[in-house]
């Protein structure tokens, strides 16, 4: 076999190979074994290549190629570097504007110098030392945005207050004067008017689409940096916070929101306005509200045609009923209130000489429903509130196992100094 012919080739001619050295002198054989030595050296200090002998490439190696590549790249914005933030800041950015505002604080300070005020001058001049008004600029900055292409803009309305003097700058750097038409520190909503006409207007986004985890972009002036913009997500709709005299809705954002972007808009993937960022709470990082954009509109409609808002106010307090809730009204010995709804409304307190007092709503009755709707929440009877307006209201209550109806006419909402307590 083919194998075994080629072994035995090798050990005849090793074989052959002895026969031939023991021929040789001793001197014949140590200077061949020499040379073979001298020989085998000299090939092994030499670099050869084989027949099918594999070798370490020496091809460029992909990362200097693509670096190659890299240097040589245009530096025109390609399909892959936009996405839909830089869309809807293109198409919303003419629309949003800064708004610096300047106000004069007056106030009366002592006419002398401050080493006089101290009780040995005093026994001279008295408690009363002579004063001199002085004055001071206070400066803010806030943002907003265009909503009538004739010049209004909405934005918050602790952005202008008692403001002296309103300055609107635009994206493309021009700056005109402008004017509160009407402010509601309540809703902390302001509607501002600035002279020109076919003014880039945003476009509003159907309130009802709104849903937690949807894209929201912002865009506005934190701390003076105008135009900036910060993306995120709806984090939750229908929010209630203590941030005025009555419970609102609000939008809450991780977008990043810091003082200048109030009054600037909250954005969805479509560059539509969904709401009006207003609020952070402090000491927080991602918590941000907006007011709801139908909202601001509605307000803002009633500045602009009456000059101020009016609040329907049944003067109530109230709590959402729940078994905890429940159970504890129940087990208070002094209670001459017995729960037996399991869910509704819970009137805590009834305002005296309010609506709700005067139609002898109490404290303990149950809210099971405004007309006809049944209601599980305050937010939700609030709501009811809002879209009502001043209109009569039908209320479904349960008294101590008893359904009771009644008929109250909401007022507007008096000031806090006309609430009795």
């Amino acid at each position: 076999m083919k194998v075994k012919y080629i072994e035995n080739r090798q050990i005849n001619t090793t074989s052959n190979l002895g026969k031939f050295l023991r021929l040789m002198s001793a001197k014949q054989r140590h200077l061949l074994l020499s040379f073979i030595g001298i020989m085998v050296g000299f090939l092994g200090s030499c670099s050869t290549e084989l027949p099918g002998e594999v070798r370490p490439s020496t091809v460029a190696s992909p990362t200097v190629s693509e670096s190659q590549n890299q240097s040589s790249r245009p530096l025109t914005p390609t399909a892959e570097d936009n996405n839909f933030v830089v869309e809807v800041v293109e198409k919303v950015e003419p629309s949003v504007v800064q708004i610096n505002t300047s106000r004069t604080i007056k106030s009366e300070v002592p006419q002398l110098p401050e080493a006089f005020n101290d009780p040995f001058f005093r026994r001279f001049f008295g408690d009363t030392l002579p004063t001199q008004p002085q004055e001071r600029v206070v400066r803010g900055v806030g943002s907003g945005f265009i909503i009538d292409p004739n010049g209004r803009i909405l934005t918050n309305a602790h952005v202008v207050n008692n403001a002296d003097t309103v300055t609107v700058s635009f994206s493309d750097g021009r700056t005109v004067e402008g004017k509160v038409l009407g402010q509601d520190s309540v809703s902390d909503v302001a509607v501002v008017q600035i002279p020109g006409n076919n003014l880039p207007a945003v476009e509003i986004a159907n309130p009802d689409s709104l849903r937690p985890g949807q894209w929201a972009v912002a865009i506005g002036n934190p701390l003076g940096l105008q135009q900036t913009v910060t993306v995120g997500v709806i984090s939750a709709i229908n929010r209630s916070l203590n941030l005025s005299t009555r419970p609102s809705s609000y939008i809450q954002t991780d977008a990043a929101i810091n003082p200048g972007n109030s009054g600037g808009p909250l954005l969805n993937a479509r560059g539509q306005v969904i709401g009006v960022n207003t609020a952070i709470i402090q000491g927080a990082e991602g918590i941000g509200f907006a007011i709801p954009i139908d909202t601001a509109q509605r307000i803002a409609q009633q500045l602009i045609t009456q000059g101020k808002v009016e609040y329907p106010y049944l003067g109530l307090q109230m709590l959402t009923l729940t078994p905890e809730v429940k159970q504890r009204i129940n087990n208070y010995p002094n209670s001459n209130t017995r729960i037996v709804a399991d869910q509704g409304i819970l009137i805590v307190r009834v305002i005296p000489n309010s609506p709700a007092a005067r139609i002898g709503l109490r404290p303990g009755d149950v809210i099971q429903a405004i007309n006809n709707q049944p209601v599980t929440t305050s937010e939700e009877i609030q709501q009811i509130l809002e879209k009502n307006g001043l209109n009569n209201l039908q209320i479904q209550v349960l008294r101590n196992g008893q359904n009771l109806q009644f008929t109250v006419q909401p007022e507007p909402l008096p000031s806090p100094n006309n609430i009795q307590s």
